[in-house]
């Protein structure tokens, strides 16, 4: 476990005493520094006067030419009082701002009543201290460029002058400098006991969910299988609470140090810079939550509304696939496939038509992404689009189901699992071969399961014999053969066709349908079926003449039972002595 930072109150108390010393020092410095600027202002703003005066009215002169000054800004006590945007007989900005902020440093220095007034005159407003000019604001200095304007401008002015003036004096004030002090350490001491408290609160809250993610352990397995580590859950979860923990924190202590500066005259405009920025903030999220909360209902009703249908379209289609509703059009066997088919559709349609309401929709970021992931299904999916394709061809054609037996090409076996993207089938031989559902479709597809009686598959093997033995006969040898043979059936009893009377030997094919007592593969069955074929020849002294006859030998090509073991020491027979069906 990662140890938690302690925060000791000497820091805070620290720096709290910087900030008192902060508080008390500022104006006396303002003042030193302004004390000298009445014997080297004067002179640069009267050069700036002087120099620019010339050069406005030499462009003036030339028709077309328009200059247009930097603002400048009159601040006092770290507020700004005004941004001036316009020259007023020739002065620069500039230059107003710095006699501004000179006259109102005299008036400061001297004292007195320090009531701030405005007149109204020809030019504009007319901002005075004490009947004192301080500095003019006139229509160019608004952004509107109006008399309206100006006034509302010089009346705002005023109002900032009149509360810098006042914490001027309350900068003096040493008792009201103690009380900030004293209030900020208090902050201090409150803050170190929200942060004490909230430290306790995550050790708990950590211990409580480490404790029920133990106890529920089990919960995360699905068919034995872990979903989610649950060292990898522990992890997650101390760092989610570690992200919390120090996300309060800081926001504790921006809320203390905000506190702390307002508390001072000279540092108070930041701390209601830093306030107004986090209540700002704040408001914003608030007020783009409250303003998704009407979108985001018409979102969750429409998704409620797809809930209910999918409910009633899973529950229709479960009794489809029961057999507890027939349906013409719609056979059991698909009834779930296309239960999802529906739900996916369902939900699919959901989505585009809550789209609109949910939040961030309408932004660019939102828009590219969709853009984006629209272009990478359209390129990458295809081929994945066109196995979809096949795998509801395959589906809804009834080509085959899950547990019949089956070729496909060069394969065959029993198809364990039809999914919407591959089939699998499990071989004879204990494989397990998955094979895409384009080529399933594109390849001939043989079914050994369809038209069998009840459960079961077809099992079919060809043999040739020549034309000295009675057909008859042959086809008796190979019904007792199936007989002998376990999981064959005989109801349907086997048949035995002559498929072709080549030049040298009829052939003949054995079809029966198996049924295996035992879930053993068609290859066992069919292993077996063709050893009772040779025993039974054999036994009656029939010569199978594949693969290739070339003549009559000078004796038939058998193997008399006595000679059945030959090599291999005496054991009971491999198969079981023949049973009736």
């Amino acid at each position: 476990m990662a140890r938690v930072l302690r925060l000791p109150a000497w820091p805070v108390v620290l720096g709290c005493a910087l900030l008192a010393l902060a508080g008390l020092m500022a104006p006396a410095a303002a003042q030193d520094a302004r004390a000298t600027a009445p014997q080297q202002a004067p002179a640069p703003a009267q050069q700036a006067a002087a120099s620019v005066t010339p050069s406005l009215a030499a462009l003036a002169a030339q028709p077309g030419a328009t200059v247009a000054p930097a603002p400048a800004r009159i601040e006092v006590m770290n507020r700004d009082v005004i941004t001036l945007r316009a020259s007023l007989f020739g002065i620069a900005p500039a230059a107003r701002a710095a006699e501004g902020e000179a006259r109102i440093d005299r008036a400061l220095r001297r004292g007195g009543t320090l009531a701030v007034q405005t007149i109204e005159v020809a030019e504009g407003v007319l901002v005075r201290i004490d009947g004192t000019l301080m500095f003019a604001v006139i229509p160019d200095d608004t952004e509107e460029r109006t008399p309206a304007a100006a006034r509302a401008a010089a009346a705002q002015a005023a109002q900032v002058l009149q509360r810098a003036i006042d914490e001027s004096r309350e900068a003096r004030d040493l008792r009201s400098l103690l009380i900030s002090s004293a209030v900020a350490l208090g902050a201090g001491a409150v803050m170190l006991l929200l942060l004490w408290l909230l430290r306790r609160a995550r050790r708990r809250i950590e211990a409580w969910m480490t404790g029920k993610t133990l106890a529920h352990a089990d919960r995360l397995r699905v068919g034995g299988v872990d979903i989610v580590q649950r060292e990898g859950l522990l992890r997650f979860e101390h760092w989610l609470l570690m992200l919390l923990h120090w996300s309060l924190a800081l926001l504790l202590v921006y809320k203390w140090l905000s506190t702390s500066l307002a508390q001072f005259p000279y540092t108070r405009p930041w701390g209601e810079q830093l306030n107004g920025f986090l209540f700002g903030m704040l408001g914003r999220f608030a007020l783009a939550i409250a303003r998704a909360i009407p979108d985001l209902l018409a979102a969750a009703l429409i998704f409620w509304l797809a809930w209910l249908l999918t409910s009633v379209l899973r529950g229709f289609f479960g009794k489809v696939a029961a057999g507890q509703v027939k349906l013409s059009w719609l056979g059991a066997d698909v009834a779930l496939i296309t239960a999802k088919l529906c739900i996916g559709t369902v939900w699919l349609f959901a989505l585009v038509m809550a789209y609109p309401y949910l939040p961030g929709s309408g932004t660019e970021a939102f828009r590219g992404l969709s853009v984006l992931v629209g272009l990478m299904l359209s390129l990458g999916a295809s081929n994945l689009v066109g196995q979809l394709a096949s795998g509801l061809i395959l589906t809804y054609t009834r080509a085959f189901r899950e547990g019949e037996y089956v070729r496909i090409g060069d394969s065959e076996g029993t198809v364990t699992n039809l999914g919407a993207f591959t089939t699998r089938i499990r071989t004879g031989m204990g494989q397990e071969l998955t094979i895409s559902n384009s080529q399933v479709l594109g390849a001939v597809t043989g079914n050994y399961s369809r038209t069998v009686k009840g459960r079961g598959f077809i099992v079919d093997t060809t043999v040739t014999i020549g034309y000295d033995t009675p057909w008859r006969q042959v086809n008796v040898m190979l019904a007792e053969a199936a007989r002998r043979t376990p999981g064959v059936l005989m109801d349907p009893a086997p048949l035995v066709f002559q498929v072709k009377l080549s030049d040298f030997y009829p052939e003949y094919r054995l079809v029966c349908q198996a049924v295996p007592e035992q879930p053993l593969p068609r290859a066992e069955v069919m292993s077996q079926l063709h050893a009772n074929v040779q025993d039974v020849f054999n036994e009656q002294g029939v010569q199978i003449m594949s693969p290739h006859y070339l003549s009559d030998p000078s004796h038939a090509k058998i193997v008399l039972p006595e000679h059945w073991y030959d090599g291999i020491p005496k054991q009971a027979p491999a198969q079981a002595p023949p049973k009736g069906g």
